[in-house]
């Protein structure tokens, strides 16, 4: 299984992916049925998750049911119980959408909620995160995971999600971080995608953050909360939503929100 993902994730271009892992997914299902893991997002349980990983695979990553992998199950608890986002009247816009998330974010009554993509499928808005066809200051929450270290013009992307948050609204940016690096790495007489992923961890990756991650996000003007979320949910929960924990922990388990003054 392990081998197939990977194969599926490295080859198999991410529009037709994303049209198809549904299918795949209901074969999958009933080989998983269990109930030692939990996935807070769709609240379905099995006796483990799937492998998930593009360079190496994770045991216990993917949720067979929504999809949703560790990072997104963490979100899913921190906006839940440290965020009035299902609660309080807001404009939400979301780049990127992680299918997960999709059809629950669309489920809350008191949100005016909008997908944005540049090819996805599900994508209310198709647009480029560097040059969004949207008002300034429209939408009171943003959420852009994993986009970062893949746009050209990191400067014009983070630019235009400041342009569009309203004064006081809040997003939240996730990347991947090396932990091990002081200060994000770029080069762009990097081209192909065997060196990218030499270089900066996936074929794709235009950049590698460090630990400057907050500094950068902040040169944009935002001020920024580095939330180390992960800490505060017992040992016990950690198993059973199988959180990232070891040696990927630190990357992952940071939650990064940031804030338009």
């Amino acid at each position: 299984m392990k081998r197939l993902i990977k194969f599926f994730l490295r080859k198999v271009p991410r529009p037709i992916l994303q049209r198809f892992v549904r299918i795949a997914m209901l074969c999958c299902k009933p080989l998983y049925l269990g109930n030692r893991k939990e996935c807070p997002v769709c609240g379905k349980h099995y006796k483990k998750f799937l492998p998930y990983g593009y360079v190496v695979s994770r045991d216990n990553a993917l949720c067979p049911n929504c999809l949703a992998l560790e990072r997104h199950r963490l979100l899913w608890l921190f906006l839940q119980t440290k965020t009035d986002l299902f609660s309080a009247k807001l404009s939400f816009l979301h780049i990127a959408p992680e299918i997960c998330f999709i059809k629950r974010f669309k489920a809350v009554p008191t949100l005016d909620y909008k997908t944005a993509d540049l090819e996805s499928p599900w994508a209310d808005i198709h647009l480029n995160v560097e040059s969004m066809p949207l008002e300034s200051e429209s939408f009171d929450v943003i959420m852009a995971n994993h986009i970062l270290e893949h746009v050209e013009h990191l400067d014009k992307a983070l630019g235009e999600i400041y342009r569009v948050l309203k004064k006081g609204g809040w997003a939240v940016l996730l990347s991947p971080i090396n932990p091990e690096r002081e200060t994000t790495y770029e080069d762009s007489s990097i081209t192909s995608p065997e060196e990218r992923e030499k270089h900066f961890g996936q074929k794709d990756h235009l950049r590698e953050f460090g630990r400057d991650y907050a500094k950068v996000l902040s040169q944009a003007g935002f001020t920024v909360e580095d939330i180390d979320f992960a800490s505060s949910i017992d040992a016990e929960k950690v198993e059973r939503y199988a959180l990232a924990s070891g040696e990927v922990s630190s990357i992952v388990n940071h939650i990064f929100v940031v804030r338009k003054p």
